[in-house]
């Protein structure tokens, strides 16, 4: 098990944070996704046999925000 958190531009409000807990939580890998929006950021837990972080930042993307790092 891998952790890494990811700095995300663009969530506003808790709807975002719902989305984007939403979609990290149906990537497949992903064993646990925390969301906050202060700090703006992803704390997530994950299998780096079924997962990367490159694909994890592209599915924040994909879902309309901007990761930072």
């Amino acid at each position: 098990m891998q952790t890494a958190t990811i700095i995300i531009k663009g969530m506003t409000c808790m709807g975002c944070v719902n989305s984007v807990k939403t979609v990290l939580n149906n990537l497949s890998g992903i064993l646990q996704a925390e969301v906050t929006l202060e700090p703006a950021q992803a704390t997530i837990q994950y299998d780096s046999n079924n997962i990367n972080v490159d694909q994890i930042k592209a599915a924040i993307v994909d879902a309309g925000f901007e990761v930072m790092n």
